[in-house]
């Protein structure tokens, strides 16, 4: 079995606690939290610890901490020469101390507290500095997920900021939508439809060909009678700027 030690408590490191529970190929020794009492009920109390110096020597170490912590949490492992990855999609994997070998363990997705999550259909990224540590992160990668790639550190970038749009930005028009509803005293639940439907639509469309609505028929007269609708003046810059962006994208004929 390939032994791993995970570094951090938060909503990645939960997460992959609990995925590598579900495989066969991979033993969790041990994690590092600062909080003990968040990892308790996903791990035996006896693989838990909250001093790096009682670390246990592992096949690869993940730090799945913030991004702003990567290079100090790195820089505190009391080891050298070993296999040590983090999990953030942009910071470079040069953040990593160089006293062990390093890499990147990018899990592509969204997780949020309490929302179980399936690791098979997840993309992983994967990213080392030696041939050999990548072959073994991509048999950790594969023991969880059907879907592993070797990026290099600016197409993880390039992914990372295209899930900030899709997934981020997406979520606070959402936002704003519920928030529209609310003021005028109707349920957002009658969106959810429309909702899905957008998404499927662009499982089997391109973004450009699923685009509709006004801005994308230049219909100017239902544009500004939408922004003399709104009366918060944040929700109608946004409106006129992802109006102007879709309209830029080319007008439907």
């Amino acid at each position: 079995m390939i032994k791993v030690v995970i570094i951090g408590s938060g909503n990645v490191a939960q997460h992959l606690i609990q995925a590598f529970a579900k495989s066969k190929e991979i033993e969790v020794l041990q994690v590092f939290s600062r909080r003990i009492e968040i990892i308790i009920p996903l791990l035996d109390s006896s693989k838990i610890t909250d001093n790096f110096n009682d670390l246990v020597e592992a096949d690869v170490y993940i730090i799945a901490v913030s991004d702003d912590s990567i290079a100090e949490v790195s820089s505190q492992l009391p080891f050298k020469n070993r296999l040590v990855v983090h999990t953030s999609g942009s910071i470079p994997m040069q953040s990593l101390d160089k006293k062990n070998r390093r890499g990147i363990f990018y899990p592509l997705q969204t997780f949020t507290k309490n929302k179980a999550v399936d690791f098979r259909p997840i993309p992983i990224c994967l990213e080392s500095e030696k041939d050999a540590d990548f072959e073994l992160l991509e048999k950790v990668a594969q023991s969880i997920s059907n879907n592993t790639f070797k990026s290099n550190e600016k197409q993880r970038k390039a992914l990372h900021i295209s899930a900030v749009f899709v997934n981020n930005f997406v979520n606070e028009m959402y936002r704003i939508g519920s928030e529209i509803c609310e003021e005028n005293k109707v349920p957002f639940e009658i969106l959810k439809p429309l909702i899905l439907e957008t998404v499927n639509k662009v499982m089997t469309l391109s973004p450009n060909e699923a685009q509709t609505g006004p801005a994308k028929r230049n219909d100017t007269k239902t544009i500004e009678a939408h922004l003399d609708f709104l009366s918060n003046e944040n929700h109608a810059t946004i409106y006129k700027i992802l109006t102007q962006s879709i309209q830029n994208n080319g007008k439907e004929l």
